[in-house]
């Protein structure tokens, strides 16, 4: 199994970095560019934003590579599970999506239009087999039948348009949104093999892993290239159902909590951003409106710069990737121990992060 992670990580490294290059050109034959048009805006110049097409090249060879060759050796069986069908609604999704978030960044699309392509690209996805059907959980049991299937159809949806839209939402910063994706493709991975997951997830996992490695040389501050709405709506994609299948077998409480436990911070600045529109806003309609209160912007306010933000945000999400693989592997009480250590060494040093940053800053004023 390890040789086709290391060979699912490479294809997909190589293909984005060689590729990115190359959407760099196309986003500015095109004219897919980001321009600094309003405050929301981080970048100061205009930035090609179709560098998410070199990540979706890179996992897609990868993938298509692996599978070819591990049926060639029997060490995969694309019939057992339906996944030969799973796979095709999970291209078909990315499709819809990606189509639809392409245009967007050459053109524009309005973000209802990108939210039904989102439940579209859903429904096909449960359409071929790709569905939360169990939730084994103690004080919590609804059988797939009548109304609890329904329950289990809507509740698929929200995660895969909820994750998709949560990494989209996060992408406000040089790096983010790709490095946070390729923290919880590592987490992910760790927990798939703590949980003997189908070998479909740990190598699709490991695709996007790698692919995400491949471009975040460029993308990363001072970033050449944006990863765009194809990219970070893509990751997000990705990241929902590849969860889904990496939990398949075992709908156990501590299984289902570490995929949330892993993305905790891009939903939890999605719930934010949807509870602070609705408040501002007054009205249901306001969700969809973009604004400027993500966690990253409440970074910069503080006087953070892009890259501080971004490596905090970082660590925040390895955090709970962590928190999430400790969960799986020792249970819910060494886990908690571990929070509450975190969270007092925190607490500890925290005013005196700042202090020796307003030291600086004072310094740098004076110069």
């Amino acid at each position: 199994m390890w040789g086709d992670i290391a060979i699912a990580f490479t294809i997909a490294f190589l293909t984005a970095f060689m590729a990115t290059p190359h959407t760099i050109n196309l986003a500015k034959k095109l004219g897919a560019v980001d321009t600094p048009k309003d405050a929301r805006r981080i970048n100061r110049i205009t930035m090609p934003r179709l560098g998410g097409l070199a990540v979706i090249a890179g996992f897609f060879v990868s993938i298509i590579y692996l599978l070819i060759v591990m049926t060639v050796e029997n060490k995969i069986d694309l019939y057992q599970d339906n996944y030969i069908r799973k796979i095709i609604g999970f291209v078909l999704g990315a499709l819809i999506i990606g189509v639809t978030c392409f245009i967007d960044d050459v053109k524009g699309v309005p973000a209802l239009v990108k939210l039904i392509a989102q439940i579209i690209a859903a429904i096909v996805v449960i359409k071929f087999g790709i569905r939360i059907d169990n939730l084994d959980i103690s004080f919590i049991k609804i059988e797939n039948t009548g109304i609890g299937y329904f329950f289990y159809l809507a509740l698929t949806i929200a995660w895969i348009v909820g994750i998709t839209n949560a990494m989209n939402l996060i992408d406000g910063l040089d790096g983010l949104s790709t490095g946070i994706s390729l923290i919880s493709c590592l987490s992910l991975l760790i927990i798939f093999s703590l949980n003997n997951s189908p070998i479909i997830s740990i190598v699709l996992i490991t695709a996007l892993g790698g692919a995400l490695c491949g471009f975040l040389p460029y993308n990363f501050n001072p970033a050449k290239t944006f990863i765009g709405d194809t990219g970070s709506n893509f990751l997000g994609y990705c990241l929902s159902i590849i969860s889904i299948l990496g939990i398949a077998k075992t709908y156990t409480a501590i299984v289902i909590v570490a995929p949330l436990m892993v993305l905790a911070l891009p939903i939890f600045d999605t719930v934010f951003a949807i509870i602070r529109r609705i408040i501002n806003g007054k009205s249901l309609k306001a969700i969809i409106k973009p604004d400027a209160g993500h966690l990253h912007h409440q970074m910069l306010k503080k006087g953070f710069t892009q890259k501080q933000a971004v490596l905090i945000l970082y660590g925040i999400s390895a955090i709970f990737g962590m928190f999430a693989i400790i969960l799986m592997d020792s249970g819910i009480w060494k886990a908690l121990s571990f929070a509450m250590i975190v969270i007092i060494i925190i607490a500890m040093g925290y005013k005196e992060f700042f202090k020796q940053r307003l030291l600086e800053d004072v310094s740098k004023d004076e110069k």
